[in-house]
């Protein structure tokens, strides 16, 4: 039996994601590469107030710069820090709370490898059978707030099983207007 090497690191890619289920993978230049988390960031997602926002499904986010830092994380769920209150950012409930729910803004803490640009793109997947409507996700990195991810408006009920979201990084301004570079999530 003859497997293509394309076809088996695409197997191997797929096959590690599931063992690495609660680690943040890092895929540099086309190869996997576990690393050591050496800067912190935090993500903070609102959830939208339609009917029937809120999910108790596994969420993932995956996020990186212009150059070749992509930091996927796996069930963003298990990383809940805080709740914050969506009126007044300052004040946060330190009561343990189910993330993602309706009207409600979340806080995760992300320990992965050093972005070196801005962060510029950001997807998001839902797994699971429930929907869930994200109103906007922001990544913030901590001590380096010049890296910081601008905000990502969502504002509408995710696909399920598929990345969704922004990529900003490869902007071209032309005449007729601003053009984007495709970048083709597997």
């Amino acid at each position: 039996m003859v497997i293509r090497k394309g076809l088996f690191i695409t197997l191997l890619l797929f096959l590690l994601s599931f063992a690495f289920d609660s680690q943040c993978l890092v895929f540099v230049r086309g190869e996997l590469e576990p690393k050591q988390g050496n800067c912190s960031y935090v993500v903070t997602v609102e959830t939208t107030c339609t009917k029937e926002a809120g999910t108790s499904d596994h969420i993932s986010l995956r996020f990186g710069d212009s150059s070749t830092n992509d930091i996927v994380v796996n069930q963003l769920n298990m990383r809940h820090v805080r709740w914050v209150d969506p009126l007044d950012p300052n004040v946060l409930d330190d009561v343990p709370r189910k993330p993602f729910q309706p009207c409600s803004v979340d806080e995760f803490q992300v320990d992965a490898p050093c972005v070196d640009t801005t962060i510029c793109y950001l997807y998001l997947k839902l797994t699971g059978s429930d929907d869930w409507s994200p109103g906007f996700v922001q990544v913030r990195v901590l001590d380096k707030p010049h890296l910081d991810s601008e905000y990502f408006y969502f504002i509408r009920y995710l696909p399920r099983h598929m990345w969704h979201g922004y990529d900003l990084c490869d902007t071209e301004v032309t005449p007729f207007g601003i053009k984007h570079k495709r970048k083709i999530i597997h």
